[in-house]
């Protein structure tokens, strides 16, 4: 990965990171998250990406970004190339990979779900491809007492039995807890961390964990990074946004991590469904997610009945800003905003992950409403009747769903499971499992226990 950094991922570093190998620049010198956000549209608009910065003949490019950002700041963040090679000889000894939004390989749930507010940089050790699992996320407060911790160890063993990805904040309480039953039942565990992710990636135990594919460590902030309160709490919507359910274990009521966590996610994000431990004894807390919408966690002990609660749908948004895709400023009375009002809940989500996925990556092709919805059946022939496609145009939704079909058709040699579709297919897990229950509804699949996964209803219904 560090052999292959590519030049976005360069330029985008050296405006945002801290580059703590050695002294580097003052914190307050670098692009804030903000800051960045505003230079990357700018460069967009231009029609340049963070790359163009890097080139010799770069001087034309830095003064048309004065508008945004001041040119010799720029100049001097980006002068930093020396201290950039150090820094990354240091992440190479420690096998730290880093990717940028710009980047083929950065995780495509974060930049879909999050959109410009995934960050422009992320750090890891181990495979990314657990990244992109889903899975169980486990949050809860870091001083609690040994019976919390033994639930808690248990819940992640019961994870690693269903063959879920366990995904937390790597916090010692819950989060540890958490991970370790998972990580000794067997299971894979995702670790979204607030800082200390050079050092941690260094303990004897968890290196072996990375090497064998059971651990990835993430983390936006730079490797070296100390713990900081704000960074603790702006991690928590990677920790959701890499999930496809989630269980808070215990919360403080209206402060700490945990509680602004949990209540961003169920208020604004909207991403996962939101359970909250079932507790005899009174919690203020948890009471108190509850009343915003939190769903009790039943407790289960068998696979189906853990299954089940990632089937649990989420409240029919009544806008796109429910799923966490809410318009960019000055959005909102756009053309895509319009068309969000006549289209399905389907429709809008992916037509809007479209659309802003290839404003906010330099790297994509500009997508619109109308260039998106000017695609017909014919484009995807193999999957319908010619005549058909002839007349009749479809939905984004429905473009999208005729090729995956095909798709899936094609990967059918046997029963599988959700995780394999979704990996085959490059997405969620939840969303491969929408796409395979409307073939179920449709009659085409069929849902199997032994062996679990789906199959092939009638043989030949894709051919």
């Amino acid at each position: 990965m560090m052999q292959s950094l590519s030049s976005n991922t360069q330029a985008i570093l050296l405006l945002t990171a801290p580059l703590i190998a050695g002294r580097g620049n003052k914190s307050s010198d670098l692009l804030s998250p903000g800051e960045y956000k505003r230079l990357a549209r700018h460069l967009r608009e231009i029609q340049h990406q963070p790359a163009d910065l890097l080139l010799p003949d770069a001087a034309a490019i830095l003064r048309a970004c004065q508008p945004v950002i001041d040119e010799n700041r720029l100049k001097e963040l980006l002068g930093r190339g020396f201290l950039l090679s150090q820094v990354i000889e240091r992440w190479q000894a420690r096998a730290i990979w880093v990717v940028s939004r710009a980047d083929a390989e950065y995780p495509r749930r974060l930049k879909a779900r999050l959109r410009e507010d995934a960050p422009a940089v992320l750090y890891g050790c181990g495979d990314m491809s657990l990244l992109e699992t889903g899975g169980l996320a486990v949050v809860g407060s870091r001083n609690v007492d040994a019976a919390l911790i033994d639930y808690t160890v248990a819940v992640g063993q019961l994870a690693a039995r269903a063959g879920r990805t366990l995904i937390s904040g790597g916090a010692k309480g819950i989060d540890q807890a958490a991970m370790r039953g998972a990580l000794e039942g067997g299971g894979s565990v995702c670790g979204v961390l607030a800082d200390s992710l050079e050092k941690i990636t260094m303990n004897r135990e968890n290196r072996n964990l990375l090497l064998d594919g059971q651990l990835v460590l993430i983390s936006p902030y730079d490797p070296s990074a100390r713990f900081n309160v704000g960074n603790a709490m702006q991690r928590n919507k990677l920790i959701y946004a890499l999930a496809d359910a989630s269980l808070v274990v215990s919360s403080d009521l209206n402060k700490g991590g945990t509680w602004a966590g949990a209540v961003e996610q169920l208020d604004k994000l909207k991403l996962v469904p939101v359970f909250v431990r079932s507790a005899d004894e009174p919690s203020a807390g948890l009471d108190g997610l509850r009343k915003k919408g939190a769903l009790p966690w039943p407790n289960p002990q068998a696979m189906d009945s853990f299954e089940a609660l990632f089937n649990m749908a989420l409240p029919t948004p009544t806008d796109s800003s429910q799923f966490g895709l809410s318009l960019l400023p000055n959005e909102e009375s756009s053309p895509v905003s319009r068309r969000m009002e006549s289209v399905s809940c389907e429709d809008a989500l992916i037509t809007q992950i479209a659309i802003e996925a290839s404003t906010s990556d330099p790297e994509l092709p500009i997508v619109t409403p109308e260039n998106l919805q000017s695609v017909t059946q014919e484009d995807v022939a193999p999957a319908q009747d010619s005549q058909t496609s002839a007349q009749t145009k479809l939905s984004p939704a429905e473009t999208l769903f005729a090729t995956v079909r095909v798709v899936i058709g094609e990967l059918m040699n046997g029963p599988r499971k959700i995780a394999e579709v979704a990996a085959a297919l490059d997405v969620s897990n939840a969303q491969a499992k929408i796409w395979l229950q409307r073939l179920v509804d449709e009659g085409v699949l069929e849902k199997q226990k032994k062996p679990a996964g789906y199959a092939l209803k009638v043989k030949r219904m894709f051919d």
